[in-house]
C-alpha cells in the first residue's frame, strides 16, 4: 500500500461529465420524450445552452446576488427561457417539469459503476456536486451509483468551488482535508480542492461536451493520480 492509498480514507466525486454522460442522456431521453409527444427540436443545442446557463447561474448565488437556491431551481430557470428559442413556448408545466428533471435520468459513463464498485471496498464513496440532494440521489438510484452518502452542496449551502464545498466535507466524515480525494474530470475543480488541502485524482471526459470539446482533455496540472477511466483510478489506489 502506498503512502497515498494509506493516508486517503475517503473519495469525492464531481458528478455532472465526471460520473454521469450528462449531455448524450439528456439528447437521448428527450429525443425519445419529444417523439413520444410530438414535440420536434435541437435537443442536442438545447442540452448545450442550457448547461450553458449552469454557471452563470450559480455565479448569481456565490456572489451573494441572490439567496440560496438549489440546482432544481436553476435548472428550471433557464429552461424556461430557453424553450422559446426552441419553438417550445407551448409547453404546460408538466411538460416542463418532465423535462427539468431529465437531469435526475442521466446515465453513468461505461467505466463507472465498476470502477466506483472496486474503490467502495476500500474507500468511503460520494458524490460531491452542486447537484441537490434529490437530484443526485435520484442519479444514483437510475444508475445504479454504489454511494456511501449522498454529499452535496446543498448541505453546505454553497456552490464549487467554494471553499466550503470540500471543507464541509471533510467535516461532515470527521476526516482532515489530506485524508480526502476529490476526484473529477475538471482541472478547475481539483484546483479548488487542492487549495483547501484535499488530494486529487483527474481523468480526462473527451467526449463530454460533444466532438468538439476543447477544455480538460488533459490533466494541467500534476494532481495525485492521473488516470484514464475510473476503472484505471481504482486500479492506481490499489483495489
Amino acid at each position: 500500500m502506498s503512502a497515498l492509498t494509506s493516508s486517503v480514507k475517503a473519495m469525492v466525486f464531481d458528478t455532472f461529465g465526471s460520473v454521469v454522460d450528462w449531455r448524450a442522456s439528456i439528447v437521448r431521453d428527450l429525443s425519445g420524450w419529444g417523439a413520444e409527444n410530438g414535440c420536434t427540436a435541437n435537443w442536442a443545442e438545447l442540452a448545450d445552452k442550457w448547461r450553458g446557463k449552469y454557471q452563470p447561474r450559480m455565479q448569481e448565488v456565490r456572489s451573494g446576488k441572490r439567496a440560496w437556491t438549489i440546482l432544481d431551481v436553476l435548472h428550471r430557470e433557464s429552461l424556461d427561457e430557453l424553450l422559446p428559442e426552441f419553438g417550445l413556448e407551448h409547453l404546460t408545466t408538466t411538460q416542463r417539469d418532465h423535462i427539468n428533471r431529465v437531469w435526475h435520468r442521466l446515465d453513468a459513463w461505461p467505466d463507472a459503476v465498476a470502477g466506483l464498485s472496486r474503490l467502495k471496498s476500500r474507500y468511503i464513496l460520494g458524490p460531491l456536486s452542486n447537484g441537490n440532494v434529490a437530484l443526485l440521489t435520484d442519479i444514483a438510484k437510475y444508475s445504479a451509483l454504489p454511494w456511501d452518502v449522498i454529499l452535496s452542496t446543498e448541505l453546505f449551502r454553497c456552490y464549487k468551488p467554494q471553499p466550503q464545498s470540500y471543507l464541509g466535507v471533510c467535516n461532515i466524515l470527521g476526516l482532515a482535508p489530506g485524508e480526502v480525494m476529490m476526484c473529477a474530470a475538471h482541472n478547475d475543480d481539483l484546483r479548488a480542492a487542492r487549495a483547501v488541502g484535499l488530494k486529487t485524482a483527474f481523468w480526462p471526459r473527451p467526449q463530454e461536451y460533444g466532438p468538439t470539446q476543447t477544455t480538460n482533455l488533459v490533466a494541467t496540472e500534476q494532481w495525485d493520480v492521473i488516470a484514464k477511466d475510473i476503472r484505471d483510478l481504482a486500479r492506481q489506489m490499489g483495489v
